[in-house]
């Protein structure tokens, strides 16, 4: 089939390394320009250039635009193949190769359509993340699946580890779900709208510690915004803590949440929980922090008395 390209980031590379790997030809890459924004810098290679180094036609734009509708009639693509396209594309883009759109997301949809699933999904406690191969119709991620694989998420899994795991997924399925529709097939199965959730894009605001979440949810997040992403963080006075490395504490402590309560083997419990009043919740052991200006140290080494409060937002003064 002649396809053409719409994606963005590792993912759009991966899936223009595995069309250009494939019996396929693609015809066009279309992508959007580099990007600042805190989380499109991070997983961000270029697939411009990948697509410019195989002499395939490429096109820079933030939306689909009229000139991309011209390209996109002059390249006579079979199918558009979508991963990481960051806005709308509109039915008479995806509808327009006589083979429609397939899209490729990396969540095991209908469930955490929209951004950042892996990470969100790790928040959550998911078992499991994956990527899904649909295709394209006029509600965002909800066509119908043509294949859908998936990972276990292990107990000190990172939203690193998860990444790479699954945008290993990308080019198998990508070329097994060409290889389905190149057959001709079409008894694809439909989303259930019932178990459909949608989240939006990530940002630092996102990494911000909620004392009042569970010390389970809390450890999740520190793993879910571990290096590279923005680290989970809290302030303690004026000081911003971004907490690398946290587990959950052994033993049950009670009291207000955000509290610097007692030390626990190598780290430092701080009291957690919406239920902590009542001493029925466990605490988030911190382990390793670090500074603004880059100083990485062991939370025991930070905290050098307890007492005090760990809060969502800078207080005044360090209190110890």
């Amino acid at each position: 089939m002649r396809v053409a390209l719409f994606g963005y980031q590792t993912w759009g590379h991966r899936t223009l390394e595995a069309l250009l790997a494939s019996e396929h030809e693609v015809v066009l890459a279309v992508t959007h320009p580099a990007s600042d924004h805190v989380y499109e810098s991070i997983w961000n290679d270029s697939v411009a250039d990948l697509a410019a180094a195989h002499g395939v036609p490429v096109i820079l734009r933030n939306r689909p635009d009229e000139d991309v509708v011209r390209a996109l009639k002059e390249a006579r693509p079979d199918l558009i193949v979508a991963n990481n396209w960051r806005t709308w594309i509109p039915p008479h883009i995806f509808n327009l190769p006589p083979r429609g759109t397939l899209n490729v997301h990396d969540s095991l949809l209908p469930a955490y359509a929209g951004f950042a699933p892996v990470i969100w999904a790790l928040i959550n406690g998911e078992p499991e993340v994956g990527v899904t191969a649909h295709m394209m119709d006029d509600d965002l991620d909800a066509g119908d699946i043509v294949l859908q694989r998936s990972v276990p998420v292990g107990p000190k899994d990172t939203a690193a580890d998860l990444f790479h795991r699954t945008v290993d997924l990308i080019g198998p399925i990508v070329v097994d779900a060409l290889a389905r529709l190149d057959r001709g097939e079409k008894d694809f199965a439909k989303q259930d709208p019932a178990k459909a959730s949608f989240f939006h894009k990530r940002s630092i605001e996102d990494s911000r510690i909620d004392w009042h979440w569970s010390a389970e949810e809390l450890e999740r997040l520190v793993r879910a915004q571990s290096d590279p992403y923005p680290n989970a963080f809290t302030y303690h006075g004026s000081t911003r803590l971004r907490v690398l490395e946290a587990d959950v504490s052994a033993n049950r402590y009670g009291g207000t949440p955000g509290r610097i309560f007692i030390r626990e083997g190598d780290g430092v419990v701080i009291v957690a929980g919406a239920d902590a009043r009542r001493g029925r919740d466990r605490g988030l052991l911190l382990r390793r922090l670090r500074l603004d200006d880059g100083t990485e140290l062991a939370a025991t080494d930070y905290f050098r008395a307890m007492g005090g409060y760990l809060t969502a937002h800078p207080t005044g003064e360090r209190r110890d």
